[in-house]
């Protein structure tokens, strides 16, 4: 993207070291940002950072953890628009040993935050056999080292899991299968991925990645033109490595520690096309054999080219010591040579099929930059079709809306074989794919296991355990239609927010009589007291009072309040009701209490909820009393909160009103 031009950074994938200091952390986003700015993409392990509330020695304060801190980079990458060419991108990953790593599973389980970044958890070979064997593992903390909890193993693997099937993260990797492979051990261990995950990195290394085009690749009688992809392979290898020593880098550290190892990444795209052209169904084990095969020509080929590199030009300098030093064998001009990239913008570009991936469809919709809608059709289906006799414009528009063509009758058996789709193809079936490939690749592969968006989280246990069993170094998995906005749709477009239709929601009327508590609560400004009364159908409205009636905070509580009840009698989730107004500060917060009126109001409702007996966790009526057994209690006309009849008068328990008074 930047050859050719003055800034000449020609790299994509960068990891950065996060320390548990200030100035390491903010050097940190710092770096980031001239990476983002200049098209790179970043890796982050925040595993060094202390946990939450742990102490802070200089100030004598608490540590806020490592999930605040990754918000200021998701801000710091939100300002930045990669030089205004591509947005940027972060992998965010913690190790599963780090004592927060609970509330790092959860953090973007809201589609709200962290949207700059992908998150994977790195799971330990202890860890794992913990899962397996059903016992517990211990959390460490790594400012001390010490041990700090101890966890079940199959509970937190079940957490990962129940989060990535909502929404797709956070994924996985394998840490120690990672450093297993790691080629400069003495220089240091692997702690993070490039965003995408199939690169990982030391801290400070750059990588640069590159694909063949496997549709050019069949020589036109059912076989793979090996003479022709050995060639293309010699001249990638040549090129990356030029581009190591052509690239302006960023920063001096990453420049250093990339020309040390020299890692380059040749990989594939056009699989999927190639296994058509070779009449070979993606969801087969011939397929896996060729998959395979092709992997494991290109990485021998690769390795080959590096060594005669290595002869011409000299070995990468951190060679003595490296894996290939002590195993005695031939001196290399790179650390690595093979990675499998997504390569989703490439491959529109070389019009193919996107890494290793099955077709994401036989006719689909790409959502783009602005929301603009770009309509691709695989380029052999409708000559097929033509050749065939089944083509016609009828079935084209149905290929369209479904994006598979496997339950059109129109097409032959045998086409439909051919023409799988990514949610065609079992989730077990991806996994093996990737583990095929993973054999003979010396970095990761980055591939996506579609799910149905009817999957249960079964499912994805059962995925999870497969690509370790079988060798993966990670695994991302993405269910149909589980987040807001999505690249790519079937039938139409998903623009998130933009794409939904608001229903417009009467609110349900006020019964003549309602039942329900007063609550007092300690606020900076005084006692405030929270009215929360139900109907039928659950909590319905909420009623607020300041012990000093008439000041401008008063009427805030009211607004709050107002508009609370007017949620509530819509329907709106109580819990999404609370979490908005939940934790707001104002200047005269209560130790170990509200922190505003907002807050106090919040608090009211959410202790209601946990302790009236008709209500279940969630808001909604378990069983009332009759309205027999009910008072008639009608509006304060003071404050508006709910009075009570006794002793022989009206009074209000909120503001002290009393009709006999």
């Amino acid at each position: 993207m930047n050859a050719g031009r003055e800034l000449g950074q020609l790299s994509a994938c960068f990891v950065l070291p996060v320390g548990d200091s200030m100035d390491s952390i903010f050097d940190a986003i710092k770096h980031t940002a001239l990476i983002h700015k200049s098209g790179g993409g970043t890796g982050f392990s925040f595993s060094r950072i202390r946990p939450g509330n742990d102490v802070v020695l200089s100030t004598k304060g608490v540590s806020s953890g490592p999930i605040s801190f990754m918000t200021v980079f998701d801000a710091a990458t939100e300002t930045i628009k990669q030089g205004g060419t591509r947005r940027g991108a972060n992998m965010g990953i913690l190790r599963i040993d780090h004592p927060d790593i609970l509330d790092f599973i959860v953090c973007k389980q809201s589609n709200d935050k962290l949207n700059n970044f992908n998150i994977s958890v790195a799971l330990t070979e202890e860890f794992m056999q913990a899962v397996e064997s059903g016992g517990e593992y211990d959390l460490v903390n790594p400012r001390t080292g010490e041990v700090t909890n101890s966890l079940d193993a199959r509970r937190v693997f079940e957490t990962v899991v129940n989060l990535a099937w909502k929404n797709g993260d956070p994924g996985i990797i394998f840490l120690d299968r990672i450093n297993a492979d790691n080629p400069t051990p003495h220089v240091g261990e692997i702690e993070s991925t490039n965003p995408c995950g199939e690169q990982p990195l030391l801290p400070y290394e750059s990588c640069n990645l590159g694909s063949i085009n496997l549709s050019k690749m069949s020589d036109g009688a059912g076989a793979v033109d090996y003479e022709r992809l050995g060639r293309a392979v010699d001249t990638a290898v040549h090129f990356l490595d030029n581009v190591i020593d052509v690239n302006k880098y960023p920063m001096p550290e990453i420049e250093e520690k990339t020309k040390a190892n020299r890692k380059i990444g040749l990989g594939v795209m056009g699989f999927a096309d190639l296994l058509i052209d070779l009449g070979i169904s993606y969801n087969s084990e011939e397929a896996i054999r060729v998959g395979e095969e092709i992997m494991s020509f290109i990485q021998e080929r690769s390795r080959q080219r590096s060594a005669s590199l290595a002869a011409e030009r000299g070995p990468f300098p951190n060679y003595p010591g490296s894996v290939y030093d002590r195993e005695g064998g031939y001196e290399v001009r790179n650390a690595t040579t093979t990675t499998i990239a997504p390569t989703g913008t490439l491959s529109i570009i070389a019009n193919c099929s996107s890494g290793i991936e099955p077709l994401f469809a036989v006719s689909y919709i790409r959502n783009v930059l602005d929301n603009t809608e770009m309509v691709e059709v695989h380029r052999n289906f409708e000559r097929i079709a033509r050749d065939g006799g089944f083509y016609s414009e009828e079935l084209m528009k149905k290929i369209a809306e479904k994006g598979s063509v496997a339950e059109m009758e129109e097409v032959p058996d045998e086409i439909k074989a051919l023409f799988v789709t990514a949610h065609d193809v079992s989730p077990e079936w991806h996994i093996r794919m990737q583990a095929g490939f993973q054999k003979y690749t010396d970095n990761a592969v980055s591939k996506t296991v579609n799910f149905a968006h009817d999957a249960t989280t079964g499912d994805v246990e059962k995925v999870y355990r497969l690509a370790y069993e079988t060798g993966c170094k990670g695994v991302t998995i993405y269910r149909d239609g589980s987040r807001q906005s999505q690249v790519l749709n079937i039938g139409g477009v998903n623009h998130g927010e933009e794409a939904y239709a608001p229903v417009q929601v009467k609110p349900r009327a006020r019964p003549e009589v309602t039942v329900g508590q007063t609550r007092k609560v300690s606020t900076g400004c005084g006692s405030l007291y929270v009215t929360i009364n139900e109907d039928e159908h659950g909590m319905f409205e909420v009623f607020s009072s300041m012990a000093r009636a008439g000041a401008c905070r008063a009427a805030q509580s009211e607004a709050v309040s107002r508009l609370m009840s007017l949620a509530l009698r819509s329907g709106i989730d109580t819990e999404a009701i609370l979490k908005s107004i939940k934790g707001i500060r104002c200047p005269s917060p209560v130790m170990g209490g509200a922190t505003s009126c907002p807050d106090a109001i919040a608090q009211a409702v959410a202790e209601y909820r946990e302790s009236s007996p008709t209500l279940d966790r969630e808001g909604s009526v378990v069983e009332l009393p009759s309205s027999a057994e009910l008072s008639h209690c009608p509006e304060c006309p003071e404050c508006g909160g709910m009075v009570e009849f006794g002793d022989g008068c009206v009074f209000c328990r909120s503001c002290g009103f009393s009709k006999c008074s």
